[in-house]
């Protein structure tokens, strides 16, 4: 196949839908004939995934990955700032955590020349394998105190000489001033770089945009080459925890309703994605212990401060409506992070998460979690210890919780989780909800007749499929192929 000049995708500012229209691209180009690869030089999300060779990325990458047919591999995502409170993250380089920094010390102290040629190594690594390039950019390329700073956005376009599209939200209002703003505040070598802009998320009829179209022309000498309407029925996994705000928040009558603590440092919500869109399921997000006091199954999902949020629970009365629903008899798991904290007490000797050294648990699984530097990352299979579940997961963790009952047995031989009765287990496994034998272990123990139907892979092969051709409906592809000729 000839080859192809990198393309990139920017935004106006955060959650404009860059990651899913890089991820419909990337399909695009497969259906093609081309081999895409992703690449995201920095990232900042609680979605992360584990390649195959146990290092973390981001999970956009990873489905972006998907997309292109290929494993998911570390160059795609260098670096990854993980939050672990409101100015504090851990920063991951090259799939392994590099210690926690302050958003000052991040931005001030780091040396942003070393970070920009580590992650350009990666992308070279990538282009050497790959044709093309689909980049992403993060949050938006016209803030001006972080030019200097930039490791991720237009300084990448202009290395890689990408051609670059600007992807703007209608559905956010003020789109006109977005994308001016955006474009007219670039130098102009970055304003040079931009081919083209894109519309997401529009409702009702396209052709009501017909003149927005033609005067973003004008104000910008920008062609608009596509329009892509607002959509909630291809299904492609969301990144940005912002996500979880769109999804259920409330109980509803006739469903197996599933409650997911909502919690202040939630990590990897894709973990929820199978249940959610399983006929008869309402799986819904909340942190009011009324609304939670109601579900049917109750789910501790994994978290990035497991102790400060574990503090939260009992602060909130959260922890009272859980312990009430567990001596009801009523079904309640934990992955990762809520596991730690359905045992007896969770201890950070080192000061891991922060400055809280122990909490007692939620005294429900007879377990104790010892927090400690380094951090457990792989994929694995499993089985059941009793044979009735088995599938696919990943590990993402840290410290360790050693148990006598174990959930499943890895493929590693290793033993996994605590089984305290078919109501009650938890697991380190993240995934662990993507398969249907273990969905349907966890339903019939309130409804026998709701069951998982739908293959967690077909699900995802036909989203990304789906989304292609939503791309090409709605956008110029033969103009964006020009733009990406040699």
């Amino acid at each position: 196949m000839k080859k192809l000049r990198p393309i990139m995708f920017v935004g106006t500012g955060s959650d404009v839908g860059k990651s899913v229209i890089n991820a419909g691209f990337c399909r695009v180009f497969l259906q093609d004939g081309y081999a895409p690869a992703p690449f995201k030089a920095q990232n900042m999300s609680l979605n992360s995934f584990a390649t195959a060779d146990n290092l973390e990325i981001g999970r956009a990458q990873a489905v972006q990955a998907d997309a292109c047919g290929i494993d998911c591999r570390i160059e795609m995502n260098p670096i990854l700032l993980k939050p672990t409170g409101n100015q504090t993250s851990q920063v991951v380089l090259n799939g392994k955590p590099a210690g926690n920094k302050s958003a000052r010390e991040y931005f001030n102290e780091t040396d942003r020349d070393a970070l920009f040629r580590e992650a350009m190594k990666s992308y070279d690594t990538l282009a050497a394998l790959y044709n093309p390039i689909v980049i992403e950019g993060a949050g938006s390329i016209s803030e001006l105190n972080l030019w200097d700073k930039d490791i991720v956005n237009m300084r990448v376009a202009l290395h890689t000489q990408a051609a670059t599209y600007l992807v703007a939200d209608i559905d956010k209002g003020g789109v006109f001033a977005s994308v001016y703003g955006t474009i007219a505040l670039l130098p102009p070598a970055e304003r040079d770089a931009i081919k083209g802009i894109i519309i997401n998320k529009f409702r009702g009829d396209v052709s009501l945009f017909d003149d927005g179209r033609k005067k973003l022309h004008e104000l910008t000498g920008k062609p608009v080459v596509g329009i892509v309407p607002y959509f909630t029925d291809v299904f492609i996994e969301q990144e940005d925890s912002v996500a979880v705000e769109s999804k259920g928040r409330t109980y509803l009558p006739g469903n197996v309703n599933i409650g997911v603590a909502l919690l202040k440092h939630l990590s990897n919500f894709t973990d929820f994605d199978m249940l959610q869109r399983t006929p008869g399921v309402n799986l819904y997000y909340t942190d009011r212990p009324e609304e939670l006091a109601k579900a049917d199954i109750i789910v501790l999902p994994g978290s990035k401060n497991t102790l400060s949020d574990l503090r939260t629970l009992h602060e909130k009365g959260l922890a009272q409506a859980i312990t009430t629903h567990h001596r009801a008899g009523k079904p309640l798991y934990g992955i990762c992070g809520g596991y730690q904290m359905m045992g007896a007490e969770m201890r950070d000797p080192d000061g891991v998460e922060g400055d809280i050294a122990s909490l007692p648990g939620l005294g429900i699984l007879p377990v104790t979690t010892t927090l400690a530097g380094g951090k457990q990352t792989r994929r694995c299979s499993f089985v059941f210890t009793d044979g009735g579940a088995e599938g696919e997961g990943y590990e993402i963790h840290a410290g360790s919780t050693p148990t006598s009952r174990p959930l499943c047995r890895l493929n590693t031989g290793e033993d996994d989780g605590y089984y305290l009765n078919e109501a009650t287990w938890g697991t380190y496994l993240h995934g662990i909800f993507n398969n249907a034998s273990v969905i349907n272990r966890v339903l019939r123990q309130v409804n026998t007749d709701v069951h998982a139907e739908a293959d967690y892979r077909m699900l995802k092969e036909e989203g990304f499929d789906r989304l292609a051709q939503l791309i090409r409906d709605h956008v110029d592809v033969s103009y964006i192929y020009k733009t990406l000729e040699k």
